[in-house]
């Protein structure tokens, strides 16, 4: 019996364009109203879903920075992890080789040192946004996590660098193609899930969970039902050939699959084309 639902936000939950479809809003809230706990696991900033949740009208539990903060409907605080201050001063000094840009993020915001306005089109729902700064200045032991944003190739390069100097103090994982994100070590949406159901007093076996990046694979994995996203990450795919994968963020799969199992849980699912 499934007792909470887990979704990844960008590429899930959102349509390209980074809006919700009312479809899916409607089946978010058909579920909760049949008792189910919801659960937005993105990693996006805390800031920012706060007025997502509060524009969806959703009394949704918050897993935020790609695990590093969980956050009760009421907005309190239920755990939160950071980067090791010392890990942090060694990514933002470090001189990388790498043509990519670094985003810096704490309970203040969101920061980096140069002006990129296209990424601001997928904050277009909340109006959440960067704050230029030197980002040397920034105070290391206040950092949830790091991220370099450029061409998938180069990120591939530039994780292998990031391997061999932080080796495990870290989770390194790609959140998109072009975003490789710079974690605490073991801090994941799927160690902040088991938190959230800890809490909860539920179990993984009781959760059902949604995602499509790389940062989603141990939330699906550990979760008692995961699901994939037709237009998931191939690297997703391949490490869990097993789960099952829905259609597309663009026709709003998940409200497809949701309207399914409310209605008719017995009978196999079909993804639509």
């Amino acid at each position: 019996m499934m007792r909470l639902a887990a979704f990844d936000m960008d590429g899930t939950l959102l349509l390209p364009d980074h809006q919700l479809g009312q479809q899916t809003l409607e089946s978010l809230q058909a579920l909760h109203s049949r008792g189910l706990h919801l659960a937005l696991a993105t990693g996006r900033h805390l800031l920012e879903m706060q007025t997502l949740r509060e524009k969806m009208i959703l009394p949704a539990w918050l897993i935020t920075g790609n695990g590093t903060r969980i956050h009760d409907r009421q907005g309190t605080r239920l755990f939160g992890c950071d980067l090791p201050s010392a890990v942090a001063e060694e990514v933002i000094h470090r001189h990388w080789e790498t043509t990519a840009t670094m985003h810096i993020f704490n309970d203040q915001g969101w920061f980096t040192d140069r002006p990129q306005p296209e990424l601001l089109v997928a904050h277009q729902m909340s109006g959440f946004g960067y704050q230029l700064c030197d980002l040397k200045t920034l105070p290391a032991h206040q950092v949830t996590k790091i991220c370099f944003i450029d061409r998938h190739q180069h990120l591939c390069q530039l994780k292998t660098q990031l391997d061999a100097v932080l080796g495990n103090q870290v989770n390194i994982c790609f959140s998109a193609e072009d975003c490789l994100e710079v974690l605490p070590a073991n801090c994941n949406k799927g160690s902040a899930l088991a938190l959230l159901c800890d809490h909860l007093s539920l179990t993984m076996a009781e959760c059902m969970a949604f995602g499509d990046a790389m940062n989603d694979r141990e939330m699906l994995a550990q979760a008692g039902q995961g699901f994939i996203m037709g237009n998931a990450m191939a690297q997703l795919k391949r490490a869990l050939p097993h789960l099952p994968v829905l259609g597309h963020c663009g026709t709003q799969a998940v409200s497809h699959y949701l309207n399914h199992w409310l209605a008719t849980p017995h009978l196999a699912y079909s993804p639509e084309c």
